[in-house]
Formats: C-alpha cells, structure tokens, sequence
C-alpha cells in the first residue's frame, strides 16, 4: 500500500488556540502529570482511615480498561466471535463500526470474518444496552435482552400519549406474528399497526413493538461492503431457538468488570442503562477487589483482571463513533481529560476518535482514499509517526488491497 502524508498538526494549537492539549498541561496529548493522570484536577486528600482500599488515579484506570478493552495490545489468536462475547457486545448505531471497532483490537483481523460470522448466525445486531443498537453474540442476544427488558419496558413511558387505548400485549402478539411470517421494515411493521390502532401515534407504535419484542436486523444489513435496509424478526425465530433466562445481575457484573473494570455501581448503570444494582455487586463484594478513584468513589474489581502498570506504553488506536470504551463509565476520566468533555460529537453527530497514549487525543474521518487525522493537540515526532503506522494498518485491514492512500492532518476546530 502507497501512503502519502500531509498536512500539518494545523498551527500546533488545540481548538481555543492555546497551543495546549486540552487540559492545559501544555504537555503532548496524553501526557500530563502521571501521578495524578491526563486531564485530571488536583487530587483531593482522602482519609487513609476512612477509605482505607489503593487509589487508582485516571492513568492507573486507563491502562487497566484499556488492557480489558484488547486496546493496550492486540488480541492474536482470537476469533471475531469470541471478541464481541468478551466486549460483552459492540456499538453497532451504524454498520461499520463494529468492524472499525475489532480492527483496533484483534491482530490479523478480516472484515469478512464479522461478515461470517453474522450470515452464519453467530452474531446479530440487536437493541440491548442503553436502548441502542448493539452487535451481540447469539447466546447474549437470547440473554441479555432479558436482563435489560425492565428498561425497555420503561421506555415506554415516554410515549404513552401516542399510545393510548393501545394494548400492549396484543400488540407483541400481531407484531410477533407479522415480522416471523416475514422480516419487515419499521415501515412495514408501522403500516400493519395501524389498521389495528389507527388513532395511535405511528412513531409510537413502532417503538412499542421494538421495546416489547427482541427484534434482530436480518442480514444483509450490517455485512462489510454490502448493502440492505433494515429488516427485522424476532430473535428466537432468526436463531431458531426460544429465548433463555437472563442468568441475572450477578454474572452481567462479573462480565462487565472483566471487559471495563475497574469500575463502580454507577459506572456499570451508565453502561446497562440499568438502576438498583448496587445490591448484586454487594452479594459480589466477597469476591471482588476494591478499590477508590481519586474522588473517594468505589471501585469494584475481579481479583485475576489485568492492571497493569500506569507507565505502560499504549499504542494509538483508531476507534469509530460511539465506541463502548468512551460510553461504558460514569465517570469518563479514564479515557477523556477534563479539557475534552464534550469534543466527541455536536448535536446528534458522533465523531470517530483517537487516543494517543491510551487517551482521547482527536478525531479522524475516512472520504474515499483520504483519511484525515485531527489531533487536539501538538502530537510529538514520534507519536506523528505512531499515528501514521497505525493509520495505514487500518487501511490495509479494511481495504485487503494494496491500494494508495493518502493520510493528512488538520487541525479540530473549536
């Protein structure tokens, strides 16, 4: 592959023209003072006697999650499927970014194997976490959805004036029955809804069938280099067996820590959509690690997890829109300095991100055979070239063709 770069870190200035990261450490991105972490303020003095568990500062937790998130190095050896078992799912709100997602933790990764893998059955996309739209292995798409039922059953209140005099159980059953006679598009499904409920609000009825039914987009929606609207069927039908029990809040904790811990109560219902689970990690809690953020607040951990040392070297990684590792916390210091909350996307548009030395360190778009790269901040010789190297092993893992490609960098605007 010919790689041309081009461009220049625009005037070595981050969007307020200050010349600093973001943070204002004036410090490459992702540097900053290591023993309180990149972005961090001032950490408070905690009481020995009070909190008595290690404190890991923002860097100490970047370095762990990114270990767990198959970021600090990549995973050889392991297969797609097994990938997005271990992710516990990935963000899946547009059709590549699952693929941008394991190109940035698996070595030697194919876009044809997700592609396989999903023809096969073996994953679907389907709405779970957070009411969004996630690719899942089949066993947690049978498994999950369960768990986080109770929140989709929530959701629901936000659309009651559009459906009322609507029977929600009826509803499943005609909805069931249309999309396993066929898979429909929200269309479809909306049109069939309203001979039964005309005076209903369509938007709502649609939604109410989503929330009430584990709904999968049928391939060939979400395969690599093809095309297909979305078209949906129950689970159960597409994978040809029933739902099974959520094996409840025990095990989704241990399979949360094992994928983003450290990490609090909070921080595991920011990443479920869930409430009340203070109560399982407590049943846990024999079996768990604890530790204290800079904050005082707890942090829960599997005792056999990788935490590796702060000072570990963390290599660039080209992450896509709405990726788990920046979703997955309450507090998302670990990943995002104080300086750049709020710098991944404006209104309802999602930028795909950078991190430089394990950290939020700009964004990056793809138009045809030129991927810009914009930092937040001056990058370094060294961790320019990083960013290049790791730029043409995206477009060679996603392109599968020698092809040139011209790499440039631009400044972010404010």
């Amino acid at each position: 592959m010919t790689t041309k770069t081009s461009g220049v870190d625009g005037n070595g200035k981050d969007g307020n023209g200050n010349g600093k990261d973001g943070s204002g450490s004036g410090k490459s991105v992702g540097g900053g003072n290591r023993a309180r972490g990149v972005g961090a303020h001032p950490a408070p003095v905690l009481d020995p006697r009070a909190h008595p568990e290690p404190v890991l500062d923002p860097r100490a937790l970047n370095r762990a999650t990114l270990a767990r998130q198959l970021l600090l190095r990549r995973s050889a050896g392991r297969g797609a499927a097994d990938a997005v078992r271990h992710l516990v799912g990935l963000q899946a709100q547009n059709v590549k970014p699952p693929y941008y997602a394991l190109a940035a933790r698996l070595e030697g990764f194919r876009p044809e194997e997700l592609s396989t893998a999903m023809e096969d059955r073996a994953v679907v996309r389907i709405v779970t976490l957070r009411s969004t739209i996630h690719t899942h292995t089949a066993e947690d798409a049978l498994t999950l959805r369960p768990l986080v039922q109770g929140a989709r059953d929530r959701e629901l209140n936000n659309f009651r004036k559009g459906l009322t005099g609507v029977d929600l159980d009826r509803l499943s059953v005609i909805a069931r029955e249309l999309v396993e006679a066929e898979p429909r598009t929200m269309k479809q499904l909306r049109e069939e809804l309203l001979v039964h409920w005309p005076d209903a609000d369509p938007f709502a009825l649609s939604v109410a069938a989503r929330c009430r039914l584990p709904l999968v987009q049928v391939t060939p929606r979400g395969l690599w280099g093809r095309s297909g609207q979305v078209a949906l069927t129950t689970a159960e039908h597409w994978l040809g067996r029933p739902a099974e029990p959520s094996p409840g809040p025990d095990a989704a904790v241990l399979r949360y820590l094992a994928a983003f811990g450290p990490a609090s109560v909070k921080d595991m219902q920011t990443w479920a959509g869930l409430t009340r689970l203070r109560e399982a990690f407590e049943r846990l809690r024999p079996r768990l690690l604890t530790f204290r953020d800079e904050n005082g607040v707890e942090l829960f951990d599997l005792p056999d997890a990788p935490r590796p040392d702060a000072d570990t070297p963390a290599p660039p990684r080209f992450l896509p829109e709405f990726d788990n590792l920046l979703l997955s916390h309450a507090d998302r210091s670990r990943v995002v300095p104080a300086g750049l909350k709020g710098r991944t996307w404006a209104a309802n548009q999602a930028y795909r991100t950078l991190l430089v030395d394990g950290f939020l360190g700009g964004l990056w778009r793809q138009e045809g055979d030129v991927l810009t790269i914009e930092p937040f901040g001056r990058l370094t010789k060294v961790q320019r070239e990083e960013v290049v190297a790791e730029a043409e092993g995206l477009l060679r893992t996603l392109s599968g063709t020698s092809a040139s490609y011209d790499i440039r960098f631009g400044t972010v605007a404010a």
